[in-house]
């Protein structure tokens, strides 16, 4: 694997295995430091890596429970950290990184009301409240990001979208 190889593995893979990370320690930081730290790590190895990809996932999960140990977190580790990284795991990771690249892709006002309403659990009074705008806006502006990313061709697939927004 030659460096512009490598740098469009690390540009298609960061964002899912910082998701990946995410939910294994629950901190944006901490995740982004073991996905930079494994890719470090998988460039001092680049010739001996065979498939790059199943190497990082493994690599960030070993990473991120060695940070749950090190860091007396250990109530956040549960019995399947044992197992090794399934297709599940890179599944969801990838099926996250869609939806929020097609939220990122949503008008930035209807990205902020959006992410108020789904991420932040707030009502629409109280968005309306918060951003000194009407509740009608706010619905308005809730149904259009629904409706975009409904119709993204990223998303298109997925069979229950409330569902995946729940995880929001």
């Amino acid at each position: 694997m030659n460096p512009y190889q490598f740098q469009k593995q690390y540009e298609e893979l960061f964002l899912p295995l910082g998701l990946y990370a995410l939910r294994l320690v629950g901190d944006t930081d901490v995740a982004q430091d073991v996905v930079q730290s494994a890719f470090e790590s998988a460039w001092l190895k680049v010739g001996e890596i065979q498939n790059l990809k199943p190497y990082m996932y493994r690599t960030v999960r070993n990473a991120a429970l060695m940070w749950l140990k090190e860091n007396d977190r250990t109530e956040a580790l549960t019995d399947d950290m044992d197992a090794p990284v399934g297709d599940d795991d890179v599944t969801r990771s990838e099926r996250d990184t869609r939806l929020w690249r097609a939220i990122d892709g949503l008008p930035a006002r209807c990205r902020e009301i959006f992410l108020m309403c789904k991420r932040d659990g707030m009502s629409y009074a109280e968005i309306a409240q918060e951003l000194d705008i009407s509740v009608k806006t706010v619905d308005n502006q809730i149904a259009k990001a629904l409706r975009v990313l409904r119709g993204s061709g990223d998303l298109k697939h997925l069979n229950n979208f409330s569902v995946l927004l729940s995880f929001l």
